[in-house]
């Protein structure tokens, strides 16, 4: 089933700096905040300018590689200005990292400089040249690099990192122009369904950034934020009560939250309400159906789901205020529908294009695809189907009225001699029970069966598992039935809050 939508029309701005280089702010009007910190327009300008420069005296030329060893706060938003202003690549590097993720990441797209503190630069032994961090926003010219690093085409704008939640992750090259076209469907598809007038000059309310400036997600809902001239606001450390007042501070209607930032508020009683919050779009993993029903609940607001993938370019489906207006909650879980120019097809496991309702592996056509893997220049095309659709790895189903329903990830799909389980309907029945608070699925090897479904569980009471069991066995077909319990502490998840099955299922060789 193929659904596609007008093409979104092409930007002429060919770089991501034009985003901070023509925001509508002036010079005097604040652009960022973050915590006591306020900055404005020409502030962030003025820095970016000057550690552009910094960067052209340390050799970056255009194509090269800057990494950035990315903290908390908002510089790293400059630094990557700075590194677009000089025509150059940015990759951020989370500074949580370990250092032995940090150096592959840098092998795979070595850069010709990097910014960081002075104390971990030396940790990591940085061949190639540096500028250190000198206050808040201020750097030093460190020593000179003996590596040229590797350079791209001048479309090159970032080196991101997938995931790596169902195998090593991979650099991802992605590109100022479909990035751009990207966000332009995006903001086309809103502004058709909003309620302002032509006439309307109030300015954009802050578009609020709870996420980490090092992970895709709050990268690119900060372009976000500045492709629609709107200021940002970033929250260092998530919390619920520093969640609530933001939104208070700032008058924010509509925001983005984490999974795992929903639950926190909805486990959270001193939390009363989120006024004047009107929309939550979950982002970063897939959202418990049972989560976005008990949000709703609390707090009257409803979570739209979207859809993307790094190598996609960003988010390529999702919700609109008049979506919501017209279907309300009975497409609660659904991701949305296809943004301008995006096609989705549905396939079988022969290949075949499936109908409404069907289930089946997610194929996407996207004007705002990757560039390519940084070193694995065959792993794209592999995945390109000669139509040019990315084969996404996901499972889900189209319905009549063309929202996209995603069921679960092709790789984590349980397949107990030759019937298909997937994880996350199972997770939500356990999450179901009374006595449950987390839960992940995963399979692991059976001699007879190939795999079966196994459940650890974070409980919040006594912990039966033959109770679970019977629980699991009256909302679900004996297939899909766990074969056993185990309790855990908490499910782990990557940084942007994606369950690490496997690094439950490989401590766990048998059901036995």
């Amino acid at each position: 089933m193929i659904l596609t939508e007008k093409p979104a029309t092409s930007s002429r701005e060919r770089s991501l700096v034009q985003l901070l280089l023509e925001h509508p702010a002036t010079d005097d009007q604040p652009l960022v905040y973050c915590g006591d910190i306020e900055l404005s327009a020409g502030a962030v300008r003025r820095a970016a300018k000057g550690l552009s420069d910094l960067m052209r005296a340390a050799g970056i030329r255009p194509g090269s590689v800057v990494a950035d060893l990315v903290g908390g706060g908002p510089r790293s938003l400059v630094v990557m200005y700075a590194v677009w202003l000089a025509g150059a690549v940015y990759m951020p590097c989370n500074d949580r990292l370990t250092d032995p993720e940090i150096v592959q990441m840098m092998e795979e797209a070595p850069p010709t400089l990097v910014v960081g503190a002075s104390e971990r630069l030396d940790a990591l032994g940085v061949t190639a040249a540096r500028i250190h961090e000198s206050g808040t926003l201020g750097w030093t010219a460190g020593r000179d690099g003996t590596d040229p690093g590797h350079t791209y085409d001048r479309d090159v704008a970032l080196v991101m990192r997938t995931s790596g939640t169902t195998g090593r992750a991979k650099a991802v090259l992605l590109r100022h122009s479909g990035t751009l076209e990207g966000l332009d469907a995006i903001l086309d598809r809103i502004r058709s369904g909003s309620t302002r007038t032509p006439r309307d000059t109030r300015p954009p309310t802050p578009n609020l950034i709870p996420v980490s400036l090092a992970l895709w997600a709050g990268i690119y809902n900060t372009l976000f934020a500045f492709r629609a001239g709107a200021p940002i606001v970033v929250i260092e450390r998530f919390s619920t009560d520093g969640f609530r007042q933001v939104v208070g501070q700032f008058d924010i209607r509509s925001t983005v939250l984490a999974p795992a930032m929903i639950t926190m508020l909805n486990d959270d009683p001193a939390i009363e309400d989120l006024k004047p919050l009107r929309f939550v779009r979950s982002i970063t993993a897939p959202l418990r159906k049972e989560e976005a029903e008990r949000f709703f609940a609390r707090f009257s607001i409803p979570v739209l789901n979207s859809y993307g993938q790094t190598e996609l370019g960003g988010e390529v489906v999702g919700w609109t205020a008049a979506d919501v207006r017209e279907f309300g909650a009975s497409k609660l879980g659904s991701v949305g529908r296809p943004h301008g120019g995006v096609g989705i097809e549905v396939r079988g496991g022969d290949g075949s294009l499936l109908g409404p309702d069907e289930p089946g592996e997610i194929w996407v056509h996207s004007p705002f695809l990757m560039r390519g893997y940084a070193t694995d220049t065959d792993a794209l095309s592999d995945r390109l189907s000669e139509e040019g659709f990315l084969r996404t790895g996901d499972i889900g189903s189209v319905d009549a009225d063309g929202f996209l329903w995603i069921h679960g990830r092709e790789s984590d799909m349980i397949n107990r001699g030759g019937m298909k389980v997937s994880p996350e309907e199972v997770e939500e029945v356990l999450v179901g029970h009374p006595d449950v608070v987390d839960a992940c699925v995963a399979g692991i090897f059976d001699a007879r069966l190939g795999e079966v479904p196994f459940a650890w569980v974070v409980p919040g009471g006594r912990f039966d598992p033959g109770g679970l069991a019977e629980w699991c066995r009256q909302r679900l077909a004996p297939y899909k039935v766990p074969v056993g319990f185990e309790v855990i502490d908490t499910v782990p998840r990557s940084d942007i809050g994606k369950v690490l099955r496997r690094s439950l299922a490989s401590g766990r060789q048998s059901a036995t």
